[in-house]
């Protein structure tokens, strides 16, 4: 399985303070996981500290690396 997270650093709070705000959303959404069962499928929007959604957190079926290059 993979835990994929996606952030749009274009949101405007993000823009202003991209170290801050994405320190907050990591901080939170790592201790939200605990209320999810972790298996593929799960997977949840990610808001920022205005609650405007920025991004999504998601857990799929495979594997493997696909990065260029990774052995």
């Amino acid at each position: 399985m993979r835990f994929l997270l996606e952030v749009n650093m274009d949101d405007e709070a993000l823009a202003k303070d991209p170290v801050g705000e994405l320190g907050r959303i990591l901080r939170y959404w790592g201790g939200n996981l605990r209320h999810y069962p972790m298996t593929a499928g799960d997977g949840s929007e990610i808001y920022d500290s205005e609650y405007r959604e920025v991004g999504r957190w998601r857990i799929e079926q495979g594997g493997g690396d696909e990065r260029e290059g990774a052995a």
